[in-house]
């Protein structure tokens, strides 16, 4: 008779103490890890035959990086067959690694608190890269103001798809009157990769722009976010 043996699935425990991740990062800090440590200590074990770490290098190495492998999609698309079911990470890992991902831009988020006094442009930027970069959808957001520039709110209004938003301009201005805003400062991203803005931008931006006017807000600029860039109409004389 045949015994068929099934591969374990060693996690860090088996290691050498000094090589766990989180160990390792209890002992230097996260930013001691690499990106594929950083991934281990999300997953927590490994697979049949391939430890945690070598799970983790292996999805890096198939993406290019980190931020590729966050932008994969976890079902099948034309073109891509899916994080989830090409590598064989269940729901449970892909719902790990984007949780970590909302969790860092809410507490960037934060960072961002209300009274803070939006002073600079490249802070702003900074702030909305954070926020709206490689999200595989639109999203359309607005930063309320008050007569100071000081940050009343964030709100993400309007989600789309992969090419564009529906923006209604009617429940910009109610929001805008919601929080008593002088001011706002309107942004959204190109999932496409391409932040130059569109004669729609342009159009939604006039529109937005005019209706604000009328209970006397101010539209200090429409910011279009693709990846790591931003790109101002204000400063592309488009406002």
């Amino acid at each position: 008779m045949t015994t068929t043996r099934t591969a374990a699935v060693r996690g860090p425990r088996h290691w050498p103490r000094g090589d766990r991740p989180r160990e390792k990062l209890l002992a230097s800090g996260a930013g001691s890890l690499s990106d594929a440590e950083l991934l281990a200590v999300l997953f927590g074990t490994g697979l049949p035959g391939r430890n945690v770490v070598e799970v983790a290098q292996d999805l890096l190495a198939q993406h290019g990086s980190l931020r590729g492998l966050l932008r994969a999609p976890p079902l099948p698309a034309p073109g891509n067959t899916g994080l989830v079911r090409r590598l064989g990470l269940g729901p449970a890992r892909y719902a790990s690694l984007h949780a970590a991902l909302e969790l860092a831009r809410r507490h960037f988020r934060q960072g961002l608190e209300a009274g803070s006094v939006l002073g600079s442009p490249g802070d702003t930027r900074a702030f909305l890269v954070a926020q709206l970069r490689d999200r595989p959808y639109e999203v359309f957001c607005c930063l309320y103001l008050d007569n100071r520039h000081r940050l009343i709110r964030f709100e993400e209004l309007f989600r789309g798809t992969i090419d564009g938003a529906t923006v209604h301009p009617r429940e910009v201005l109610r929001q805008a009157l919601a929080h008593n805003a002088a001011a706002v400062i309107l942004a959204h991203n190109h999932p496409s990769g391409v932040a130059e803005p569109s004669q729609a931008d342009e159009m939604i931006t006039r529109r937005l722009k005019d209706a604000l006017a009328l209970v006397d807000i101010r539209v200090l600029d429409h910011l279009v976010i693709a990846g790591a860039e931003a790109v101002s109409l204000a400063e592309k004389g488009l406002l």
